[in-house]
């Protein structure tokens, strides 16, 4: 993101924007709630060129295997780039422009009922491609499955998970005045999925269908992404004909107040060609896609 000036206003994590028209500027204070503002987009996309670019890129990388999982990831990163009001966020009734592109997800330490779980968070710049991203994943990956290693996220609600009940409650009261004006420190909420500007849930890797994740007044987040397993599906030609195609659903959940709904077709239309054509990924972030 360009590096401004902070004014009286911004937040450290965001632009207060003051040239909003006026249903924009309305809209917040009359639905102040980031949970009652919760817009669903399912899409289905088509894998087959997806498959065949991963089978490419695996040829030669073994050690840390290309997954659709990261393509998405990727996809999604650019898409916010490109459409950059994705990248906004609503809270204490104003409208911010975010200053880092992020995601974040859960990882699973091992694939038991009792395992441990670990945030992920990654930042993206625009130079990056769907390698660099790749790369980051493997790197959290690997950081998250340490077992002498706990998210600062973690360490923070287990230390308020030990106090006295009364004192916790009264904690995370304050805690939530502070996230609300933008105050929180970041030892509370470096590695907290809930400031990134995407979080990924990998549903498939764990044989779930898609579906969708609520938003939540806390933190900033304003987009979420539901993967589903992937399938078997009809798709049809302009003549009508039917071929089964490999395919996987996305479930998203978006906080409607920060566009309108032509500029989020065009985003998950921009989401949906990045997906069938990857190797649009491999470009900078920042190049542009033409629809």
């Amino acid at each position: 993101m360009e590096k401004r000036k902070r004014r009286l206003g911004d937040r450290k994590d965001g632009v207060l924007l003051r040239e909003l028209d006026a249903m924009h500027f309305v809209v917040p204070n009359i639905h102040p709630n980031r949970c009652d503002n919760e817009a669903y987009i399912s899409e289905r996309i088509d894998v087959t060129a997806l498959n065949e670019w991963l089978k490419r890129q695996n040829a030669q990388e073994t050690d840390f295997p290309y997954t659709m999982f990261h393509v998405i990831v990727a996809a999604l990163l650019k898409t916010v780039t490109l459409r950059p009001k994705l990248n906004r966020f609503i809270q204490n009734k104003n409208f911010y422009q975010r200053n880092r592109l992020s995601a974040s997800f859960v990882v699973k330490k091992e694939f038991d009922d009792e395992s441990e779980e670990a945030l992920a968070f990654i930042y993206a710049e625009p130079e990056d491609t769907v390698h660099t991203v790749h790369e980051k994943i493997r790197a959290q990956i690997k950081d998250c499955r340490r077992d002498d290693v706990t998210d600062r996220s973690t360490q923070s609600m287990e230390i308020l998970n030990k106090m006295p009940r009364f004192l916790s409650k009264s904690l995370v009261r304050f805690i939530t005045w502070l996230d609300r004006h933008g105050w929180c420190p970041n030892f509370l909420i470096a590695t907290d999925p809930y400031y990134s500007s995407v979080i990924l849930s990998n549903l498939g890797s764990i044989k779930l269908k898609s579906g969708y994740h609520h938003l939540t007044n806390w933190g900033t987040n304003s987009l979420f992404c539901i993967i589903g397993e992937k399938k078997l599906s009809p798709f049809f030609d302009e003549n009508g004909n039917v071929n089964m195609r490999e395919s996987v659903d996305l479930g998203l959940t978006i906080d409607e107040r920060l566009a309108d709904g032509y500029y989020y077709s065009k985003s998950v239309k921009l989401l949906r060609r990045l997906l069938e054509q990857p190797e649009l990924l491999e470009l900078p972030m920042n190049e542009k896609v033409e629809l």
